[in-house]
């Protein structure tokens, strides 16, 4: 990529992209032609405050993704492209896209990035599969408990063995004491 002049306001615009992709858990791009303002709107809603959904110039999306050291997105900087910048769980983003994009087919997953690695549009809907982390850390503290429950069993099991052998020899040797009386 040859280096030209680049103006104050566009070196700023591509500064703020490059730190939104270095401090993003994922980026999810987008094309979001034929949306309404409202529409695009409304999507901001519904992404809740973890994730900043915005539109930018594919130049400049291009440049701070490859500032950002992020390789491999250049394809899909074609057509109008839309940002939607995850700070929090990507999983909830990756899910409330999908989701709109259901409801407005218009909108289209294109791609994104994921632990600082390019992903396809269907990696993202692999993503939107997944369960919540939350969810899936109950489950990993459910099937712990479960199996410390197991080896607490399996360590109190010879000492009731015990205790019920010491019982039944009492029990015998008090029947046999009172059968020799």
């Amino acid at each position: 990529m040859a280096d030209k002049p680049v103006r104050a306001d566009k070196a700023t615009a591509v500064a703020e992209l490059t730190e939104q992709f270095r401090n993003s858990s994922a980026t999810v791009l987008t094309e979001y032609r034929g949306l309404t303002v409202s529409e695009i709107t409304e999507l901001r809603r519904s992404l809740g405050n973890q994730t900043k959904y915005s539109v930018s110039k594919n130049t400049l999306a291009k440049r701070a993704a490859s500032d950002a050291g992020i390789e491999g997105l250049d394809e899909l900087f074609a057509g109008p492209t839309a940002l939607a910048f995850v700070s929090g769980d990507p999983v909830e983003a990756a899910k409330g896209l999908r989701a709109f994009a259901k409801t407005h087919p218009v909108l289209v997953i294109k791609g994104g990035v994921f632990e600082g690695k390019a992903i396809s549009a269907a990696e993202v809907g692999k993503i939107a599969d997944l369960e919540p982390r939350e969810v899936l850390l109950a489950k990993l503290a459910g099937a712990m408990k479960g199996n410390l429950t197991k080896a607490a069993g399996t360590f109190q099991a010879p000492l009731a063995q015990v205790a019920r052998l010491a019982a039944a020899l009492q029990d015998k040797r008090a029947q046999d004491g009172s059968a020799e009386a």
